[in-house]
Formats: C-alpha cells, structure tokens, sequence
C-alpha cells in the first residue's frame, strides 16, 4: 500500500494538479492543513484525501512529521502542492518499491524555470519505517535518519530512479518574487550556519543566494568555506558548491571557473543532475573561442536530456556561431515546440532564417516574439526589436 502524505497551506491554485497527478497511482492520500483560508481542504477531499488540521508548528520537519504519524502505507510518496508526478515514472517507481531491500527511492525532480539547476534529486519516497524522521530547519529532508538506519542494518539500500518523477513549479523566478519564500529560505539558511559553521549544504545554498544577488565576494567566501569542509564523497553537496563558485568566477576569471566546472562534471552522478555546469561551460567555451568542445557538451546534454529547453537554445547559439544555420534552425524549433512562449527563442529563430534566406520565416518569428514580448508586459523590450526587425523585413503590427 502507498500513501501520499502533504502539509498544505492556501494552495487552492496549484493542489488540484498535483493530486490529480497520483490519482490511480497512490492507495491513500493525507493532506494536513495548517492554517488555509483558501479552499484546500474542500479540494483535497474532492479528491478522497483523508484532511486533518494542525497548528503551524514553526517549521517543516515537524510539520512533515506530525503528516507522516497519520500514513498508513508500507511505502510513503511525499509531495508539494507545486510538485506533479510524472506519468511516465509509474512503472519504473512501483518496480523500484517491490525490491525488498530497497529502503527509499531518490527521485528526479524537474525545476521548471531553474536554468541553473534543471534537475534536482529529492528523497520523497520511502517505507515506512518508524525510524525514518524529517530533519533540518529548512528543506527539510529524511535522509540524516535513513543514513543513520542504513548504518545500524545494513542490508538496506537507497535506490536512484534513472526517469524524472517529478516536476517542480516553486523556483520560477515570479513565483519566488510574489512571495517572501527567498527571504524565509535566506533567513532559515543563515541561522542553520550560525548553528553549524561552514556546513556545505547550508554554505551552497547561502553562496549560490548570494552570488545571485550580486554579492560575489560574500557568496564566493561561504562556497569555499564549504568547500573546504566537504567530504569528497559528498556527491550533491560538492556539485553545488562548484558549481555555484564556476559561476561566480565566469567573468573575472574564466579558466579557473572552466576548471571548476570540468571538477563538477567529473563528480560521479545522474548525468541530468550536472545539466547546468555542461550547459554554462558549453557557454563559457564558446566565449573563450573554443566552439568544438561547446557544441560537444551541447549536443551532448540534448541527446541526455531532450525535454530541457535551455539545452536546445544553447545548441542552437552555438551552431549558428558555427555557421550551421540549419542545424540552428532545428535547434530552435525543437526548443520552440518544448516550450512555444519563448520570446528570445523566437527572435533567435527569426534571426537564423533571415540569414538563410527565409524572409516569410523570419516575419512570422520576429511577429511572435514581438507579441509575446508586448503580452508578459516588456512593451519596452517589444518596441525597440520592432524598431530593429522592421527595418530588415516588413511587419505588420
């Protein structure tokens, strides 16, 4: 029997798709609502979830917790309201829970609108075993107490599902701006270094949040701080770090941030995992002139993971700096028909058939992108490439 447990609070808008998306796949669902004014719970028991209500404990892992006492499956499916699961990891998932060693499943998790990270590996499947307890003040996680059981019985074994299971909504850049979740994450990562100086989960998160904030220095200082005292065999944590610090060294100082990257890549681990250091050094070779190896590690990341947009955009800025306009061109049409709202996508498409002769093309792509542009609210953006397109083909908007 698989139970699916959740925490919910005011998630009206995103719960329906996500139980919908376990819905034949989960024998039993348990929401535990902490404080919703929204109509959560009305639909978590549309969908036939047994709903209890809980004061908000002050943090996640309680709160996980006190949901996980309420499951009565042999095997537990943890998920966020902004987390579907993905048809296609059903059958892989289910022969994963009938091995009998198999203690938890890690799971591929799709970040949409994470370019840096497209994938991220997430520990939400797992029996239920009175010893495995959620921990860690923010991004609460089991595996501190699944690695202390697997220590003590060792004939159990965390298992890696190889397919994406899940896809996540939550780090969309305007989803993280219309709520105060980065301040909260920043917050809760600052206390968990004050408590644990130099921990590299913590020091890779706070780093990375930094950098990405134009605080370079302050970032580049906690990445090696964690850094240094990260065990090697630490795969995620390792990754992370050098990534994050590859990318704060991109510019001023790029064969050393080619070199960390080429470090990261070399860390044994699902190849959809280290996705945004393959893509970021292709960029980064293409600017240091060496197209070759750029487009190697392109096409190389489409051929590993073919659903990533940006992996297709950066096979296709490569090969028309190449002069393989149709090779382009392809490029930019599977990314367009991944993910059709891409205004730069288009422009970059307009662009590459202009250049091959394509004028028809090239005025439907410029149009889109121009409409696209004026719709998500960049009128700015809009005016001046029609400025700039108009004066090459003639448009009509």
């Amino acid at each position: 029997m698989l139970s699916l447990s959740m925490i919910v609070r005011d998630e009206a808008e995103r719960l329906d798709d996500c139980l919908a998306s376990v819905a034949g796949f989960v024998d039993e669902l348990v929401v535990v609502d902490t404080g919703s004014q929204d109509a959560s719970m009305e639909i978590a028991r549309r969908h036939g979830a047994t709903v209890h209500q809980i004061a908000w404990p002050g943090d996640f892992a309680p709160a996980r917790n006190q949901a996980l006492d309420r499951v009565n499956g042999d095997w537990v499916l943890v998920l966020d309201a902004d987390e579907q699961l993905l048809p296609e990891a059903r059958a892989p998932l289910r022969a994963l829970m009938a091995l009998p060693d198999v203690l938890m499943v890690n799971l591929l998790r799709q970040e949409r609108g994470a370019e840096q990270s497209p994938y991220s590996s997430v520990s939400r499947l797992f029996r239920n075993h009175p010893a495995i307890r959620w921990s860690r003040p923010y991004h609460a996680m089991v595996d501190d107490s699944v690695a202390l059981l697997v220590a003590r019985e060792p004939s159990w074994r965390v298992a890696e599902c190889p397919q994406p299971a899940l896809v996540h909504d939550g780090y969309r850049p305007e989803l993280l701006a219309a709520g105060d979740k980065a301040k909260r994450l920043r917050l809760a990562m600052e206390q968990e270094l004050r408590d644990h100086p130099f921990d590299p989960y913590a020091s890779a998160k706070l780093g990375g949040l930094e950098i990405s904030e134009g605080r370079r220095q302050q970032g580049m200082a906690l990445l090696e701080a964690g850094l240094a005292h990260c065990p090697e065999q630490a795969h995620p944590e390792r990754y992370e770090l050098l990534l994050h610090l590859a990318m704060a060294e991109a510019n001023a100082n790029p064969e050393r941030a080619i070199a960390l990257y080429r470090e990261a890549l070399a860390i044994p681990m699902n190849p959809r995992l280290s996705l945004g250091a393959q893509l970021n050094l292709a960029a980064l070779l293409l600017r240091q002139g060496q197209a070759e190896a750029a487009l190697a590690l392109a096409e190389t990341a489409t051929r590993r993971a073919p659903e990533v947009v940006l992996g297709w955009v950066n096979l296709g800025l490569i090969r028309r700096r190449q002069g393989d306009l149709a090779g382009a061109i392809e490029a930019y049409g599977q990314a367009l028909r991944l993910s059709p709202d891409q205004a730069e996508t288009h422009q970059n498409l307009a662009a590459a058939q202009l250049l091959g002769g394509n004028i028809d093309g090239a005025r439907s792509h410029f149009g889109q992108a121009i409409r696209l542009l004026r719709y998500q609210g960049r009128s700015r953006e809009a005016e001046q490439l029609l400025r700039q397109a108009g004066a090459m083909v003639k448009l009509d908007l």
